[in-house]
């Protein structure tokens, strides 16, 4: 099953810039994290999502709930009002949200080891 990463960031983009929203607009409304976001927007990460990632994305930005699954696998899209087909909730599907919050999470310790290393270098400096 063949996945165009680039054509979900490509309707993702078209549509953020069409509600005039940022990045971490569509994070926080998505509630899916700002860097899981910037790695699809960007298409800068390739590796299997969540369903439920696409999913929260797509009604985030006001289309179907399947809109970005179609798309990622070059399918024409449902209506909004058309009706959602139960996904299976496998253990793949599983293992992507964990997947997703540890990249978030290890993110998220890089930044503090970092703002942690510039404190201890100003007390070295200071102290």
């Amino acid at each position: 099953m063949s996945e165009d990463w680039a054509a979900v960031a490509k309707a993702i983009n078209e549509r953020v810039n069409a509600l005039g929203w940022r990045q971490r607009e569509l994070a926080e409304r998505s509630h899916v994290s700002q860097a899981i976001v910037r790695e699809v927007q960007h298409h800068t990460v390739e590796r299997r999502r969540s369903p439920r990632t696409l999913e929260s994305l797509s009604t985030a930005l006001g289309w179907h709930p399947q809109h970005l699954e179609a798309v990622l696998h070059g399918r024409k899209p449902p209506n909004f009002d058309e009706p959602v087909t139960d996904p299976t909730d496998t253990l793949w599907s599983r293992l992507d949200t964990f997947e997703d919050r540890l990249s978030d999470i290890t993110e998220r310790l890089s930044d503090l080891k970092s703002d942690l290393s510039t404190v201890i270098e100003h007390v070295r400096k200071n102290g």
